[in-house]
């Protein structure tokens, strides 16, 4: 009887032992499968991390790349510009430094273009009127007569007479026509070069550096393509 009772708790003992050792090594396989699926997830992470990793880099230098490149480009936009500006204020420079004959002549030339009635007032800076404002303007009214007067016939203008007799004519008609009779102002304006042209309310702004600036905008291409060809 005994041996009986004692056979069947070995028989279940011994399948409890095998139950446990087969529970745990299915539990071992799974522990295994499992960390075989967390290392294969790690490195498909670790690939994807080092993917974008890759990417972001290259799109990164890919910026910067295009960045420096567009700085470039603004820096040297700027010398051009520099170049361009050292060469019309270069210009401007050598039209305020001219002989005093021809800087005469040139102020009278522009003042007979710009002149509508004949009649304004020329406005120089302080410097300029003292030094060359009174003969640009006599010039500047020598040029308004003989546009709108016509001279004697050259048979009649020859000698001293003749000239005599042209200048009164002259004379005579720019004081009934109006024609040629600028005067010099009492203002001055704080210009380099060049004058104003007033009449009344109106002026016309014949400063050199005005008259540069506006040949500027319309020569710049035109210089640069010169200047950078």
């Amino acid at each position: 009887m005994m041996d009986g009772i004692e056979k069947i708790t070995g028989r279940i003992l011994e399948d409890a032992r095998n139950d446990a050792q087969a529970a745990d090594a299915q539990a071992r396989e799974r522990v295994q499968a499992i960390r075989d699926e967390y290392d294969k997830q790690a490195q498909r992470e670790c690939v994807d991390i080092v993917s974008r990793g890759e990417k972001a880099a290259a799109e990164r230098l890919e910026r910067l790349d295009s960045a420096a490149q567009m700085e470039r480009r603004k820096l040297e936009l700027a010398a051009r510009q520099q170049v361009l500006g050292e060469a019309f204020e270069k210009a401007l420079d050598d039209l305020c430094g001219l002989p005093e004959q021809e800087y005469i002549d040139l102020l009278a030339a522009l003042a007979a273009k710009a002149a509508v009635s004949g009649r304004e007032q020329m406005i120089f800076s302080e410097r300029d009127r003292a030094r060359v404002g009174k003969q640009a303007v006599m010039a500047a009214n020598e040029l308004l007569v003989k546009d709108a007067v016509p001279a004697l016939p050259d048979s009649l203008g020859e000698g001293k007479v003749g000239a005599f007799l042209d200048k009164v004519i002259q004379t005579t008609a720019a004081k009934v026509t109006g024609t040629g009779m600028l005067t010099l102002s009492e203002q001055t304006r704080p210009i380099r070069a060049g004058f104003v042209m007033s009449d009344g309310e109106v002026e016309v702004n014949c400063a050199f550096e005005t008259l540069v600036r506006m040949q500027r905008e319309k020569l710049e291409k035109e210089v640069a393509d010169i200047l950078f060809a």
